[in-house]
């Protein structure tokens, strides 16, 4: 007889509900490549726009309208826990919390590298504070001597081919079972809820994105730039600003229907912003009140 001994994961909470329909997929469709379901989304941003503007003449830190992307999904991610999931040895997890992968480049330039960024978002977390942290993470990619992943990666890359190889199976291997260093994954992007990539600011038209076997990532979000389209609005045709969100997602983790209805209440957050977060200028003092509550806090 074979002692198989199970060691809990670290970076998630087995999951023991599942129901029989979605507990057989990881054995149908053994990869998270194979199992990939894309979902495109146009979403009216004018209302986000001025809810950003107002905010940032309000006298907020500086706030721009992909960080508010990627703080609404993080709280939809809370809102809709069974999307921050992922499978491991055929079994379903709970994360351990809301991480958001996102890129940001050192130069505006075609030889400029990309830095990857990972941040651990808290569930109802202020939004200035999400502003002030995410400023100083890109701010530190930008001028440093790269991310902590980089570094890993080049500690990887100076192995010889075949220990190299031989290295990244062992490291799947370990991560199959749960005991893979957390230092070995702690920064790596693609453990996380969700990687949001922001084309955004590259001027850029939204891509679909391929997920990856690496990692646990079973969600990727890419945020194209904002364009005016003609809608129809009351029965009358206006040019609206629109901003076009293309999902890839697991299909394992959740069914169609659960994922769909997230995706419309992301929309519904960005498309009245004030009815979720209320008045930017409120906002704003709340942030500023819970600034001075605190000793030595300005």
């Amino acid at each position: 007889m074979t002692l198989r001994i199970r060691l809990p994961r670290t970076d998630g909470r087995l999951v023991t509900d599942v129901p029989d329909e979605r507990a057989i997929m990881p054995f149908i469709m053994r990869r998270r490549t194979d199992s990939e379901v894309y979902f495109e989304q146009n979403v009216d941003i004018g209302a986000a726009q001025a809810w950003v503007r107002r905010w940032n003449e309000a006298g907020g830190p500086h706030l721009s309208l992909f960080v508010l992307v990627l703080s609404q999904v993080a709280q939809l991610l809370y809102d809709r826990p069974r999307l921050n999931r992922f499978i491991a040895r055929r079994r379903f997890y709970d994360r351990d919390g809301v991480l958001l992968s996102f890129g940001a480049k050192k130069e505006m330039t075609d030889d400029a590298p990309l830095e990857m960024l990972k941040r651990r978002f808290e569930p109802n977390e202020s939004l200035a504070g999400v502003i002030r942290s995410l400023d100083t993470a890109v701010t530190e990619a930008r001028t440093g001597a790269g991310a902590e992943v980089d570094k890993e990666v080049r500690l990887f890359l100076g192995l010889p081919t075949p220990l190299l190889d031989a290295a990244i199976s062992v490291t799947h291997w370990l991560d199959e079972r749960g005991v893979l260093p957390s230092a070995l994954t702690h920064s790596d992007p693609l453990y996380a809820s969700a990687v949001v990539s922001n084309l955004g600011s590259l001027k850029t038209d939204a891509a679909f994105h391929h997920l990856y076997q690496h990692g646990n990532c079973p969600l990727f979000l890419v945020v194209g730039r904002v364009r005016p389209v003609p809608v129809a609005v009351a029965g009358t045709v206006q040019v609206r600003p629109m901003l076009a969100l293309r999902w890839t997602f697991d299909e394992r983790i959740v069914d169609g229907l659960y994922a769909a209805r997230s995706a419309e209440l992301l929309a519904c957050r960005l498309e009245d912003p004030r009815h979720h977060l209320g008045s930017p200028e409120d906002a704003v003092r709340q942030e500023r009140g819970a600034d001075e509550a605190v000793p030595g806090k300005t």
